[in-house]
């Protein structure tokens, strides 16, 4: 039986499983809420590597994500005075590493389009190959809408949303990010706190007009008190800023509750005179109109699913920007979420008993961080500032960090999770 299914959330992961989902049974009634009043296009960047780019090949999208990959030339580290003191190139071929940069990076607004719009693309198809009297499925996108009330039984999933009509599904899917209100209505409030696991790191990400000599290269500079800022564009009109902070921690949970204005106010008092260009950013940081601030931090929760709700993406094993696998991890939970409802024939229960199991060994993968990172890219005192320069003068010097790209293996290599095969999906590519 084809069902009647909601998708909490239109980045990454909803459009993609909209579009796996079709692929599986064109005969699905799919619903995509969206708390945006549009399709949020605003964003940084993202690259997509290891399983992340096959996942894409199967759906038929590999080719189309190339012209839209930001030419990222590698990344410098630099001193208060923005002199450089070591530069890294881009890092391809797949390897299998915690790059600084890649070959395949890609803004985030671009990678959110390409799916919505293949999600819409497949839907047409579907209308287009079939006679209109045997149209059982649908999708449709609802904007400015978010659900605030879950109950369900054996049988269904009923829900309320924001603008107070209700709807009734046979499988809700919270793929609303790191902050789940899906998680929250679905564990409770306590339980949903309890999967976050901070990491010590606050951040603020936005966009400003780009600068005479901005542009290629990434730059990243650290000052004491375990302050960082990253800026990057490559090719693009506007240059993205990182805010990254370690301390000050009450200072900024406190903000969070708080309007933009006082969110911007508190970055402010922490990074003025921080050096480089920082007041310069700051200064154009109060006109911007994409600031995102938040704590940086894991999801872990286990079972990824409650009766018939069910969590992808970083809603459910949000692995934090430092792995640099979000986004492969968000196609992961996708590809095999969809894979697993349709080798189960829509058997809910079964499906989501076997999705949790399956991307329970990528998710542990992705999520383990190497021991002390978080210290070592963030270092409190000046001798640390110091040292994190010149051990990265040397790496890049001396051309360790191409020796070790060489001698680690591909991420297609044996030894990385293989990705399950879903024959069900009836994708386009086996």
């Amino acid at each position: 039986m084809p069902l009647n299914i909601l998708i909490v959330g239109a980045g990454v992961c909803g459009p993609a499983l909209a579009t796996l989902l079709q692929y599986a049974d064109p005969q699905h009634k799919i619903t995509v809420v969206e708390r945006a009043s549009s399709l949020r296009v605003a964003g940084q960047q993202l690259d997509v590597k290891a399983q992340g780019l096959p996942i894409l090949k199967k759906m038929g999208l590999h080719e189309n994500i190339k012209p839209l990959l930001v030419a990222e030339t590698g990344m410098q580290f630099v001193d208060a005075k923005g002199k450089s003191l070591a530069e890294f190139g881009v890092t391809g071929d797949g390897k299998r590493n915690y790059s600084l940069s890649t070959d395949r990076e890609i803004m985030r607004s671009d990678l959110v389009n390409m799916l919505y719009e293949e999600s819409l693309k497949r839907w047409k198809e579907i209308n287009d190959s079939t006679r209109p009297n045997e149209i059982g499925g649908n999708l449709k996108y609802e904007f400015d809408k978010s659900i605030t009330e879950l109950s369900q039984d054996d049988d269904g999933v009923d829900v309320k949303f924001s603008s107070g009509d209700t709807g009734r599904y046979d499988l809700v899917v919270g793929a609303d990010g790191q902050g789940s209100r899906t998680r929250r209505l679905a564990w409770g409030a306590e339980a949903s706190a309890a999967a976050f696991h901070s990491l010590g790191l606050h951040t603020a990400y936005f966009s400003i007009p780009r600068a005479e000599g901005e542009g290629g290269m990434a730059k990243w500079f650290n000052a004491p008190e375990s302050r960082s800022i990253l800026i990057r564009n490559g090719d693009r009109p506007m240059t993205q800023v990182y805010l990254f902070a370690r301390k000050n921690a009450e200072l900024f949970r406190q903000a969070y509750k708080e309007p933009l204005a006082k969110q911007k106010q508190a970055f402010r008092q922490v990074f003025s005179g921080a050096g480089w260009e920082a007041d310069r950013f700051l200064e154009a940081m109060e006109s911007c109109d994409d600031f995102y601030a938040h704590e940086v931090g894991q999801i872990k929760i286990d079972p990824l699913y409650k009766g018939r709700v069910v969590l992808v993406g970083d809603a459910g094993y949000c692995p934090a920007p430092f792995t640099g696998m979000g986004t492969t991890l968000s196609l992961i939970g996708a590809y095999v979420l969809a894979g697993e409802m349709a080798r189960h024939k829509n058997n809910i229960g079964s499906a989501l008993k076997a999705y949790s199991e399956v991307v329970r060994p990528p998710v542990d993968e992705y999520q383990r961080l190497p021991p002390a990172t978080i210290s070592a890219m963030f270092p409190s005192s000046k001798f640390g500032v110091w040292l994190l320069q010149n051990t990265a003068w040397a790496l890049a010097t001396l051309k360790i960090d191409q020796l070790i790209h060489k001698v680690l293996p591909a991420e297609n290599s044996d030894g990385r999770w293989p990705i399950p095969d879903y024959p069900e999906l009836n994708l386009p590519v086996s």
